[in-house]
């Protein structure tokens, strides 16, 4: 069976820097009717659980570490029997909202997670958070981003651990090489394409 992506929104709050915010995010599922994976376990584990229902989940990858994008990814990892998948580079963060749980396992640049036939290709991402990943799936026309990029720009970098000029070279390098037709499906709000974006980068450039 083909794999296809599927998609529901938790709300809730993230925390950061001494200020809380209320935020929805999205939480994306890739696989088909057997298994998936499931990018960022936020603010509501049931939601997650049930929109997996019974199927096998192959992992539940973190785009980064915020609290509002892995909230509960130690408890669905357990509830799901599913490996919790995280940069390395991330760990300050994650040590942030779980500092008596580790990562199952580690997510590199150039790594391939496998799920229903289709591959998630690991693009290392940094800027908003120094472990920022996104997820490029060549097969389905997608890029996966989490908060690197948006509709409309970069991802927030006036929190620590995050850098301007750094996510702009991770989006020129990692992102806007991507064909144009590739749809951004990001970690809050609307998608867009990196057809869409792309024209815009100049302009990003002149706030440095």
């Amino acid at each position: 069976m083909t794999a296809r992506i599927e998609h529901l929104v938790t709300s809730g709050t993230f925390s950061l820097d001494g200020q809380t915010f209320d935020v929805d995010n999205n939480v994306w599922l890739i696989g088909d009717d057997e298994e998936v994976i499931v990018i960022d376990a936020p603010h509501d584990a049931d939601a997650i659980e049930a929109a997996v229902g019974d199927r096998t989940v192959v992992a539940i990858a973190c785009t980064h570490a915020h609290d509002d994008h892995v909230r509960y990814a130690p408890e669905l990892g357990e509830r799901l029997t599913a490996p919790v998948l995280l940069h390395p580079d991330d760990r300050v963060l994650w040590d942030l909202v779980h500092a008596r749980h580790e990562p199952d396992g580690a997510l590199r640049e150039g790594q391939v997670l496998e799920v229903a036939g289709t591959r998630l290709h690991v693009l290392h991402t940094p800027g908003h958070a120094p472990g920022a990943v996104c997820f490029s799936v060549p097969d389905l026309g997608v890029v996966l981003t989490g908060d690197t990029l948006f509709q409309g720009g970069p991802g927030a970098t006036g929190r620590s651990y995050s850098d301007y000029p750094t996510i702009l070279d991770s989006i020129r390098t990692r992102l806007l090489t991507l064909p144009p037709e590739t749809r951004v499906l990001t970690g809050h709000g609307s998608e867009t394409t990196v057809g869409t974006e792309a024209p815009s980068y100049d302009e990003w450039v002149k706030k440095l």
